[in-house]
């Protein structure tokens, strides 16, 4: 292991102590100081951004370019970065990266207030960000298991996520807070103010080496051997399947709730922004379940059930008469969308040799780009037969095909097994046993 844990010894921790156990590691301390600073930044100026790029031009065309000059590059780039992220000290790239973003919004913020801004600049800078990303995240996820091993990498993970879906719901409401009483400018201050926080934090970090290369590899080469080595895991192959199944089939779901808020319910924008509060605090609910349980090695039911779950309350929610019944129901949708993410992310990541981690990890971050696919039918689908037909019918599809998937893979039936010889090959090699042991849990 590259980190000292430093976490106090004794008995494993119980209660809600239990839920924080990660924050133990003065390491992932300060990497989960830096995570959330970085996502609160990163949130609260997607909102104050898109502000910005329709006050110059009095366009919605424009806030949609935005976004695509971000997820574009995102979904190109991802691979790269995570051959990067398997190459070079993890620490140094994040900083790298973070240090990229400071600049960015320093630029905006420049230009605003001596009066050259211009729409071709946010674009620009867009592009920038969305170039950063892929090699950041990867990073990103690759250190966390090189600080809490694989026994913490539940809880870790689902700290994170709890603190990434805190972040969802609470920066864009204190930005738009920031910038209706005081401004554009002060929030860009702000989000500075944030992105050198995150990029202080993880200073503090110890470094964390990539892995060794083989002589003569290639960029190409070693993405290559990425991608081979997901299409010759069956386990992990399955696992990033399954979590293909709520991206295409239910989270395009999110979208439509304007139409639901608007045309369902006559509730307008106040209960847009209800609906979208609820949903994000149903996210947080979600990590902080997976946090308070701690490691499971029967992942596969949990996984399972929350698929299940989410199928069920999203099916309920779209046929809802009432609003006042789609609130519990649409925070019931997040509350096991984030379950089965952290638990899906966390046996990926228990699987996976540190070696190809970041490739791994860049591969995942590029299925979230696939959302606006399954966005695209179900929107259509609305159109044709309402809002609450479509996503209903999405929700029934992602059963049938979350239990086709269950019962069509031997791998995925297993994974509980695969799960445990990973976990005991991690405390093997902790403990001094030859790597035999790794290697038998790689098969």
């Amino acid at each position: 292991m590259e980190y000292s844990g430093e976490v106090d010894a004794g008995e494993a921790p119980l209660g809600w102590r239990a839920a924080v156990a990660s924050l133990q590691h003065r390491q992932f301390r300060w990497l989960y100081a830096s995570n959330v600073a970085f996502f609160f930044a990163m949130n609260g100026q997607f909102l104050v951004r898109s502000i910005l790029a329709y006050k110059l031009t009095d366009s919605a065309v424009a806030l949609g370019l935005v976004n695509l000059f971000v997820a574009v590059p995102m979904l190109v780039i991802s691979p790269i970065g995570g051959v990067i992220a398997d190459r070079v000290e993890k620490r140094r790239l994040i900083i790298a990266g973070q240090a990229v973003l400071v600049v960015n919004e320093a630029a905006v913020f420049t230009l605003m207030v001596t009066g050259y801004l211009a729409f071709w600049h946010l674009l620009a800078v867009a592009f920038v960000m969305g170039c950063a990303f892929p090699f950041i995240m990867p990073a990103r996820q690759s250190i966390v298991a090189s600080i809490v091993g694989r026994e913490g990498l539940g809880n870790a993970l689902a700290l994170q996520m709890g603190g990434m879906n805190a972040a969802r719901v609470a920066a864009p409401a204190l930005a738009g807070f920031v910038v209706a009483r005081a401004g554009i400018e002060p929030m860009y201050v702000i989000a500075i103010a944030l992105y050198l926080v995150a990029l202080l934090s993880m200073s503090r970090v110890d470094k964390a080496p990539g892995a060794m290369r083989k002589a003569g590899s290639s960029m190409f080469g070693e993405l290559v051997e990425g991608v081979r080595y997901v299409r010759n895991d069956p386990p992990v192959r399955v696992l990033m399947f399954l979590s293909l199944v709520p991206i295409l089939f239910a989270m395009p779901f999110q979208a439509l709730l304007v139409v639901f808020a608007d045309d369902v319910w006559k509730t307008g924008a106040s209960g847009l922004g209800l609906l979208q509060a609820v949903a994000g605090f149903g996210g947080i609910l979600g990590s902080v379940y997976v946090a308070w349980q701690g490691a499971t090695n029967r992942p596969l039911r949990l996984m399972m059930a929350s698929l299940l779950g989410f199928a069920g309350a999203l099916f309920l929610f779209a046929l809802s008469p009432w609003f006042l019944l789609a609130l519990p129901l649409v925070l019931l949708t997040d509350v096991f969308a984030s379950v089965f993410n952290t638990v899906n992310s966390t046996a990926v990541n228990l699987l996976i040799p540190d070696h190809v981690r970041g490739r791994v990890m860049s591969l995942m971050m590029m299925t979230f780009g696939l959302t606006p696919l399954g966005t695209l039918p179900v929107s259509a689908a609305a159109d044709a037969w309402g809002a609450p037909a479509a996503v209903a019918g999405t929700g029934v599809l992602m059963a049938v095909v979350s239990v086709a998937i269950y019962f069509l893979s031997p791998s995925l039936r297993a994974i509980n097994e695969s799960s445990k010889r990973a976990y005991h090959a991690e405390r093997g090699l902790a403990e001094g046993i030859p790597k035999r042991g790794a290697a038998s849990a790689a098969s």
